[in-house]
């Protein structure tokens, strides 16, 4: 005798409702299914990089050289020893001839039969301020005598002498370079000479006497030749 699984006829209203609760969760799972594959993570991003946009290189910041500017070149700094013109002038007031003391200066005071004296000068602002006084070459003489009589002058050779005005403070006090004295008679005369005719050794005295300008020394600077 033969059965039947499924009656012939209208059936309850549950199964209709199960059939349609597994009807939809199977649309459900569907749509789930399709939504995956639609979307899964990293499918709609580009590439890294893909979206940067290309910006042009940047221009040279760097400052570009500056063009070179002409400088006339400096003036010589040498004087020209021919130029007799005043350098140097100063504020201060001229020195007067009281406030200046001049001093004759000589390395020994007496002197072997080889041996040269070797001469200068010490120029002293005496006065209670400070005084301007030109110290040039063209204004130091230097001279030599014995008794009455003069034998040696610087003045007497002496070329391209110049001017140099220079400020001496309150008590201040210069020296000049030495020089040496050959032991000869001077003149304009014989400036050239390898052979000018030599002062008298033996023990002689003779006295170095020193003056700037109009200003000369009060007392000389004693010395010996043997």
């Amino acid at each position: 005798m033969s059965t039947f699984k499924n009656p012939v006829g209208p059936q309850p209203p549950s199964v209709y409702w199960r059939r349609r609760a597994v009807l939809a969760l199977g649309l459900i799972a569907v749509v789930v299914i399709i939504v995956l594959i639609v979307v899964r993570p990293g499918s709609g991003s580009a590439e890294p990089g893909a979206a940067a946009t290309t910006s042009a290189p940047p221009a040279d910041t760097a400052p570009s050289e500056p063009a070179p500017t002409e400088t006339a070149p400096a003036a010589d700094a040498t004087a020209d020893p021919a130029d007799t013109s005043t350098e140097g002038a100063s504020d201060a007031p001229a020195c007067s001839t009281r406030s200046i003391e001049l001093k004759p200066v000589t390395d020994k005071t007496s002197y072997a039969a080889t041996e040269l004296p070797q001469i200068s000068m010490s120029i002293t602002n005496s006065g209670r301020s400070d005084c301007s006084i030109d110290l040039g070459s063209a204004q130091q003489t230097l001279v030599i005598s014995s008794g009455e009589e003069q034998y040696w002058s610087s003045k007497d050779c002496q070329v391209n002498g110049t001017n140099q005005v220079v400020t001496l403070t309150a008590g201040q006090t210069l020296s000049t370079p030495p020089i040496a004295w050959d032991r000869t008679r001077s003149s304009a005369d014989t400036c050239e000479s390898t052979s000018r005719e030599p002062v008298t050794a033996g023990g002689a005295t003779y006295r170095l006497a020193v003056s700037v300008g109009d200003i000369t020394s009060a007392d000389t600077a004693q010395m010996i030749l043997n």
